[in-house]
């Protein structure tokens, strides 16, 4: 992916699904020993009431790699909504990782000096877990798709700019 001398680090966003079960991934991909590894050890060290921070599993005691932190974006208000972040949220975010290196998007000899931090959006109303599981694999994997290979492009940012429609404005 880069020199790890360089502390890159890579950002990417992805909106997929629709009502109460649709995914906002937010996450960031860096090297350990910079500042992606700083952000995701002091996450992982101070948990807030309403704000857990989990590592990604595919199923307990199998974590994929590169090693993934869920943060999650809105307060946990009740155990449903848990639930769906320590359930379906988990599992999809862990399996879109590992289909990523399986995959060559992120390149399986880059895995162990890598981190990935991904924030998650599960609406307080979210029930469906298949919605849940399927809509946060597909922007997660979108996601790191997009930060990978650096995209959008200033040009197509400055191309849509003025036409552009944000769902929830």
């Amino acid at each position: 992916m880069c020199d790890t001398t360089v502390e890159k680090s890579f950002i990417g966003e992805a909106l997929v699904g629709e009502g109460d079960e649709v995914a906002h991934i937010d996450l960031v991909i860096g090297y350990k020993g910079g500042p992606v590894d700083y952000a995701f050890s002091s996450s992982l060290a101070m948990p807030r009431m309403g704000h857990t921070p989990l590592l990604a599993v595919l199923e307990p005691n199998l974590m994929p790699k590169p090693a993934t932190l869920i943060v999650n974006k809105v307060t946990i208000k009740g155990e449903k909504q848990a639930s769906l972040i320590f359930g379906p949220a988990q599992a999809a975010i862990a399996k879109a990782v590992a289909d990523c290196v399986e995959e060559g998007i992120i390149p399986k000899e880059d895995v162990d000096d890598l981190l990935i931090i991904v924030s998650v959006f599960i609406h307080w109303n979210a029930e469906d877990k298949k919605k849940v599981y399927d809509y946060n694999y597909k922007a997660t994997k979108l996601a790191i798709e997009r930060a990978i290979s650096n995209k959008p492009s200033i040009d197509e940012v400055l191309s849509k700019k003025d036409m552009a429609k944000h769902p929830f404005a």
